[in-house]
């Protein structure tokens, strides 16, 4: 299994409504609120089985905490705060033309 950049700095623009990652390998990957927010990997936004689908939520990023050395966890403005987005998960959501494959249409 191929190791997965891990975040060298993460940025929260608020104006810009974006959360910035640059990752390990010079990767830069930007992902708006709301795309992030939709695509919540936690039980009670996806269940527990079944595809990734799309949720709609409160887009409104209040702060990002990290989990161990795997992943990051957004608190939105909510108070949601129980998605885990491992960085394997946020390199296979990242929205660039660079990283398109089946989620450019708008699923992981």
């Amino acid at each position: 299994m191929p190791t997965v950049p891990s975040p060298v700095e993460v940025r929260r623009d608020s104006a810009a409504r974006l959360l910035r990652i640059e990752w390990s390998d010079g990767h830069v990957s930007e992902y708006p609120f709301a795309y992030l927010r939709g695509w919540c990997p936690c039980a009670g936004c996806q269940g527990h089985e079944g595809e990734k689908r799309f949720v709609h939520g409160n887009a409104d990023l209040e702060k990002v905490t990290v989990v161990g050395r795997y992943a990051l966890t957004p608190v939105w403005g909510d108070g949601h705060e129980t998605g885990i987005y491992s960085y394997r998960y946020l390199r296979e959501l990242c929205p660039c033309a660079a990283c398109a494959s089946p989620h450019a249409s708008g699923a992981p």
